[in-house]
């Protein structure tokens, strides 16, 4: 049983298309401030040689995940407003926090970045929680980030879910799907299996499916930045929730 008792009141999400027609931007927001000296050190790591610039940036994502993977340490934090820059200096982070990391890294190297949001049933987490089920919010909300490959219309929009390989490509790779269970996390998953929140794949090995539509609650449509989305649809949890779970989940290692 699911709670959703710790969730924002007055928020309408359920059938919502706000930002369809989102067009992305590389401007920094107050979480994606890549313009801090950590996002700039992140970026002096990345180096990239292509004839390409679709696969300059590809490439240059690509990197930036691995180095995230290494440099944030995955927690529990509930704080999905939490600026890129304090997410690196305290070298720990949840899922949401460390997207928000590869979104500023891909900003400062001059692509462009938007979110879709996606409403997900609490269920999915339950293999993380077995022994608090019944206080893991409802619906979680997920801010998954695309990356804009081309800057000529038509624009060309790259989901975080096929930045190793197209979602076909990833099923097939003889890989079972995430099981959000265990150390690995759901970003460190991507680099290996697909992640397809539309039900356009299913692994064909044993164990998890990489179909994970039948969680996806709403589709509440696609927004410029993680700062419009939350700021139109709230966090996860309420306010009063975020305050007194973040000094334990926070610091509680993802496993």
């Amino acid at each position: 049983m699911t709670s959703s008792l710790l969730t924002p009141r007055r928020r309408s999400r359920v059938g919502t298309t706000g930002g369809v027609a989102a067009t992305g931007s590389t401007a920094p927001t107050r979480i994606l401030d890549w313009r801090d000296p950590l996002v700039a050190s992140l970026l002096d790591e990345i180096d990239v040689t292509a004839d390409s610039e679709t696969v300059r940036r590809i490439e240059t994502l690509r990197q930036a995940h691995r180095l995230i993977t290494a440099a944030v340490r995955p927690v529990y934090s509930v704080q999905d407003e939490r600026p890129v820059s304090e997410v690196l200096r305290r070298g720990r982070g949840s899922c949401s926090q460390r997207l928000a990391v590869l979104e500023a890294v891909a900003r400062a190297a001059g692509v462009a970045t938007r979110v879709r949001g996606l409403l997900v049933d609490g269920t999915f987490w339950y293999p993380r929680f077995p022994r608090l089920r019944r206080i893991v919010p409802d619906r979680v909300l997920l801010a998954w980030p695309e990356f804009r490959l081309a800057d000529a219309p038509p624009a060309s929009w790259l989901a975080v879910s096929e930045l190793f390989g197209s979602l076909g490509e990833l099923s097939d790779g003889g890989e079972a799907g995430f099981t959000n269970s265990g150390s690995e996390t759901l970003f460190e998953a991507l680099s290996r299996t697909a992640i397809d929140w539309d039900g356009a794949t299913l692994c064909p090995t044993a164990g998890a499916g990489c179909d994970l539509s039948a969680y996806v609650v709403a589709d509440l449509g696609r927004f410029d930045s993680r700062d419009e989305l939350f700021a139109r649809h709230g966090q996860t949890l309420c306010p009063v929730a975020r305050v007194l779970a973040e000094p334990v989940m926070g610091r509680h290692r993802a496993a």
